[in-house]
């Protein structure tokens, strides 16, 4: 009984060391022949990972805007002045803000640097018209012109210069109404109008307001003399309405 378990239990031993001996040389060519059937199953794997993945980035990566015959041109396409400056391209941009002040500074200067116009001139008009049918006698208004401090001048007007005496800038003028508007010294006694006119050109010599008052006097004055009537430079009767007009009109160009 002894002898046949002893048989058993060197059968077994056989059995378990060539077991181990099988594994462990099936192991060892496990590892030096890599499995094949891995690498089929990982490659496929990445090849679609990589697949994925370069179809995201297409996805992922924003299309370039096409650019249209109605976009700005690049900074080399244009056509600079040679007295112009060049754009740094790579300075900085500058805020809006500044932009606003740069101009600001620009149309401040350019106002600074313009000369003032010269106003275009005007004159104020005023008539002495006779009543229908009766006439100006030259012999009443050469002693009437001269006492308002008229004198008479080689263009055949008489002018009312600064000074009374005739020096100076001249103020404003008298002349005929009526055509060729000049007097004949020489032949006054003869002469006869049916109305004289004031007028005085814009800006005036000296203070316009004084001369304007000036102006309006002696038409009153002369009208008094003849019973003659004061109109406008439209020839219509000279109303205080009328006269504040042409003293704004006188201000604006003393201004």
């Amino acid at each position: 009984m002894a002898e046949q378990l002893r048989w058993v239990l060197i059968i077994i031993s056989v059995i378990v060391i060539g077991g181990l001996l099988v594994h462990g040389l099936w192991s060892v060519r496990k590892k030096e022949s890599p499995d094949t059937s891995v690498n089929e199953r990982v490659e496929p794997l990445q090849e679609s990972q990589t697949a994925s993945s370069h179809s995201y980035s297409q996805k992922a990566e924003p299309k370039e805007p096409v650019i249209s015959e109605r976009d700005e041109p690049q900074l080399g396409e244009l056509n600079f002045d040679a007295n112009e400056p060049q754009i740094d391209s790579s300075a900085p941009e500058v805020p809006i803000e500044d932009d606003l002040s740069v101009v600001d500074d620009l149309e401040s200067v350019e106002q600074t640097n313009e000369q003032p116009k010269e106003p275009v001139p005007d004159f104020v008009i005023v008539h002495i018209q006779m009543p229908e049918g009766l006439t100006m006698q030259g012999s009443k208004l050469l002693p009437a012109v001269n006492t308002l401090g008229f004198k008479y001048s080689e263009e055949g007007f008489f002018n009312r210069h600064l000074d009374p005496a005739g020096q100076g800038p001249v103020l404003f003028r008298l002349v005929n109404m009526y055509n060729p508007g000049t007097f004949d010294i020489d032949n006054m006694e003869q002469f006869s109008t049916a109305g004289v006119s004031l007028f005085m050109t814009l800006p005036c010599d000296g203070d316009g307001l004084a001369a304007f008052n000036m102006l309006h006097s002696a038409a009153k004055k002369i009208a008094d003399e003849f019973g003659a009537h004061i109109l406008d430079a439209e020839r219509e009767e000279m109303s205080v309405e009328r006269v504040r007009q042409y003293v704004e009109q006188v201000r604006a160009f003393s201004a």
